[in-house]
């Protein structure tokens, strides 16, 4: 696929699926060395169909789905509107370094500019992928304010 044809980025849908296990259990082994069970992140990206208060997905694409991300609503009470966190980015191998991010980091960001009740955009990143934080920094975002710490069961 050229690289000429322009990116469009939209909200997922059931036949999208597929796209996004794969691209989830992909992306858990290329970054965190992790071998997901299929059948829990087939109920996951499931549920999400299901219950749309859990998040939203939104596929790229140039032809075919190229990429895909997640975005969770968080309420502020400092803002009174809700901040989208973008969650579970996956950007096929042979489309990277290519502007996919940037282009769905815009898409977002309008929506979000054009939004009442939607405020802003965060996102988390593994210290260790520097790749990945210079694409964030390139689109715009900073990591000036917050550390993030947490806990897992």
């Amino acid at each position: 696929m050229s690289s000429d044809i322009p990116i469009t980025v939209k909200e997922a849908v059931e036949a999208d699926i597929p796209f996004i296990i794969e691209s989830q259990i992909k992306m858990a082994f290329e970054t965190e060395g992790m071998t997901l069970s299929r059948d829990t992140v087939t109920k996951g990206v499931t549920a999400l169909f299901r219950d749309p208060t859990k998040g939203k997905y939104w596929v790229a694409a140039r032809e075919q789905a190229i990429a895909c991300v997640l975005t969770i609503p968080e309420w502020s009470d400092w803002r009174n509107r809700t901040v989208l966190w973008i969650h579970s980015l996956y950007v096929h191998p042979e489309f990277r370094k290519q502007g996919v991010f940037t282009e769905i980091y815009q898409f977002l960001k309008m929506k979000v500019e054009k939004s009442e009740d939607w405020f802003g955009l965060r996102l988390y990143v593994d210290k260790r992928n520097t790749l990945a934080q210079k694409a964030y920094i390139q689109a715009g975002m900073t990591n000036e304010h917050y550390e993030m710490f947490e806990w897992m069961k």
